[in-house]
């Protein structure tokens, strides 16, 4: 079995996450991706979030509607800080008798200048195959994914361009040619809060859920 993970805080997860993850099974071939939630990521803030195992569970309910997708439980049951490193080990060793690859990890472009500061980001990038999937740089990635990646050698990152080619942890990658979609954590809280229209910007268990919840200032 192939499998891809793709982590984030997931406050809420929405249309955008699932279309990436289906793009990730469409269009290289992965039977399952793993939607992790973190619990403390390392290198943001995130201002607003529910606690974790509420967004955990807006992720399993995001799942329940397709068998490719998971929710994976292990970061926000190891608590603490989320080290993506310790959660590919994790991973290996679950599932060691069903793996046929090494494991995707899906990221989106916006992250690619930082890879470097990772814990164990050069031990990441020898274990996993490095999915990179193309995200609009807006003001939720400051919060906190088939071609070589030489052939992806631009990526926008705010006011200059950051160029992958020459740097060897991406020297194995491959580039995922996602649509992107105009949809965002940041954007689907205002617009609760607000009492504004988001309906359609998230599954419809996510949206009972929210609903039924009160979450995130409903009313």
């Amino acid at each position: 079995m192939k499998i891809a993970v793709l982590g984030g805080s997931f406050n809420p997860i929405h249309i955008g996450h699932l279309a990436l993850a289906d793009e990730v099974c469409t269009s290289l071939g992965y039977d399952r991706v793993l939607f992790i939630p973190t619990y403390n990521p390392p290198h943001k803030e995130m201002n607003g979030a529910l606690p974790a195992s509420v967004r955990l569970e807006l992720v399993r309910q995001a799942c329940s509607f397709d068998s490719r997708f998971q929710a994976e439980p292990c970061e926000v049951e190891r608590a603490g800080v989320s080290y993506t490193y310790d959660t590919i080990c994790y991973l290996e060793k679950k599932y060691e008798k069903e793996l046929e690859s090494p494991i995707g990890l899906i990221m989106g472009d916006d992250l690619l200048p930082g890879f470097h500061l990772w814990h164990k980001a050069a031990d990441i990038a020898e274990k996993c195959t490095l999915i990179l999937a193309r995200r609009k740089v807006s003001s939720e990635n400051k919060e906190h994914a088939n071609v070589h990646s030489g052939e992806y050698a631009n990526v926008s990152h705010g006011e200059k361009d950051f160029d992958i080619a020459g740097e060897p942890l991406f020297k194995n990658a491959v580039r995922l040619d996602n649509a992107v979609l105009p949809v965002s954590s940041t954007d689907i809280r205002t617009r609760i809060a607000a009492g504004r229209s988001f309906r359609y910007l998230v599954p419809t268990a996510v949206f009972n859920y929210i609903k039924d919840g009160l979450l995130y200032g409903y009313k």
